[in-house]
């Protein structure tokens, strides 16, 4: 009956539906386990638009990078190498400072004669700045597995497309992108377990978390304050996160094995769990 209590006042607390007042005093497992699980929602909102983002445009950055026109590479050699150099963290805070200036210099602008003044302010918070910087990060890190892939397409492949008659956006679409993303796929996969599990970054950044809507990390730690034990919360949000670990494991699992059906079984790679403990 208490589950059931928790799981009707809390289950969406983290979208700021159900009570309004966080539990205060005589906390239990049930409150604990449902409202981390309710902050687990907005870690699961990062990671799916900033993988899903970064992917396209990470592969416009590897395509980018393997062309001969400086003026296309260069750029795209930058934008990796500032955000694969720099932590992760630091660009959260420098991300946060950079937005909340955004409304101190205001952005106005005239369309079709009208003045427009555009509001910055949600850049300053958690569900859009902090997806940003997650986009963004991730999206160097993916474009420099993809071009990775890219220079390793085999010649051969290549030749026959040539052979056949394709070439330009027909040879990519049929051929070099389809072995990119399956030479690129085992690469890929842990580089979207470690975003999900960057996601509890945001927590630890300036972001600040709007009318208590905060990810696992905060909850779990809003419960170690109250109650002076924090070997209860930490350990259920790393629950939830091996979770979701295996879940993202059994899904590009089978997005691997689709990529890959045409080969022979000996010769099919499969995905293994591979803990990536630093970055």
């Amino acid at each position: 009956m208490i589950c059931a209590e928790a799981l009707q006042d809390y289950g969406l607390r983290a979208l700021g539906i159900g009570a309004r007042l966080l539990p205060q005093t005589d906390i239990s497992l049930c409150q604990q386990i449902v409202l981390i699980g309710s902050g687990m929602m907005w870690n699961v909102y990062f990671g799916i638009l900033a993988l899903g983002f970064g992917f396209f445009f990470a592969v416009a950055l590897a395509v980018a990078k393997s062309q001969p026109a400086r003026l296309i590479r260069k750029p795209a050699e930058w934008f990796i190498f500032i955000f694969r150099g720099s932590p992760l963290f630091i660009q959260f805070f420098m991300a946060y400072e950079a937005f909340v200036m955004l409304p101190r210099v205001g952005i106005e602008f005239t369309f079709l004669g009208v003045e427009i003044a555009a509001e910055t302010r949600w850049f300053a918070r958690a569900w859009l700045g902090a997806l940003i910087v997650l986009f963004l990060n991730t999206s160097a890190y993916t474009a420099e597995i993809f071009y990775g892939a890219l220079r390793n397409v085999p010649k051969g492949d290549l030749d026959a497309a040539d052979a056949y008659g394709l070439s330009g956006w027909k040879r990519f679409r049929r051929i070099t992108f389809p072995t990119t993303m399956r030479l690129a796929w085992p690469a890929y996969t842990n580089e979207a377990i470690f975003l999900f599990h960057a996601t509890a970054l945001v927590f630890f950044s300036s972001f600040p978390a709007f009318q208590q809507r905060g990810d696992a990390l905060y909850y779990a730690n809003y419960f170690a304050d109250r109650t002076f034990n924090p070997f209860v919360p930490y350990p259920i949000v790393a629950f939830y996160f091996v979770v979701l670990t295996l879940l993202i494991i059994l899904i590009f699992g089978r997005i691997n094995a689709r990529l890959n059906r045409h080969l022979p079984n000996g010769q099919r790679t499969r995905l293994r769990i591979r803990p990536q403990l630093m970055r």
